[in-house]
């Protein structure tokens, strides 16, 4: 603790005092010392002591949750991605309604085509992307915890194929807008966990005792 650098009065016989760091390693902190005096005592006792940044001092970048920070693609074999219960991109089940059955099933039949996949060429394609990395014998899809059939991102296909596949509709995962199986899988899954309340992490732990004080610009060997 170095030299005195001012003091401001928080409440009634309350007052903080400011003092200079000499710690090499805080460049640009000081020691902020509160002292306080019961009423009608004569002594005064140190409530708090504490170590505070100023205007030059190094910080550590601001903390972004780390729902903020992660991108699409950062998904890997055996990590879980929590959805939030609130999660607008999911809906209950019961409300899931499709109003144009019509439709896809024209479309299944090739109306307004010349021509339309045949079944060889339907099942050779299915057999392609079940054995493929959107199967379920992928490195992801076997350390998943879930499969695809059960996720709320899991958007079933038309036709004959929605039996085994459907599109993942999930912008975190990395199977995004592409067709993966129904037994598929990945850590992305809608159900996955729960979203932790509180941190992420644990209060770090500062060894207080088995430290090396190093001026500035001494590299050491």
């Amino acid at each position: 603790m170095g030299d005195h650098l001012g003091l401001r009065a928080e409440a009634d016989r309350v007052v903080t005092h400011a003092f200079a760091c000499l710690d090499p390693a805080y460049q640009g902190w000081h020691w902020a010392v509160t002292v306080a005096r019961a009423s009608r005592s004569k002594v005064v006792t140190v409530d708090e002591c504490v170590l505070l940044p100023g205007d030059g001092a190094l910080l550590a970048p601001e903390w972004v949750p780390w729902l903020e920070r992660l991108r699409p693609g950062d998904l890997g074999p055996g990590d879980l991605l929590p959805t939030a219960p609130d999660d607008v991109r999911l809906a209950p089940g019961f409300a899931a309604v499709d109003d144009e059955l019509d439709r896809q099933e024209q479309y299944e039949l090739g109306l307004g085509r010349v021509r339309v996949l045949s079944r060889e060429g339907r099942d050779e394609a299915a057999a392609r992307w079940y054995e493929g990395p959107a199967g379920p014998h992928a490195s992801i899809a076997t350390a998943a915890p879930a499969q695809c059939s059960t996720c709320g991102f899991y958007v079933l296909m038309a036709g004959e194929l929605r039996q085994m596949f459907g599109v993942c509709a999930n912008e975190y995962a990395p199977d995004d807008g592409r067709v993966v199986s129904a037994d598929h899988g990945c850590g992305a899954h809608s159900e996955a966990v729960s979203v932790p309340l509180a941190s992420e992490h644990g209060p770090p732990v500062i060894d207080e005792l088995g430290y090396e004080i190093v001026a500035p610009g001494d590299t050491g060997d």
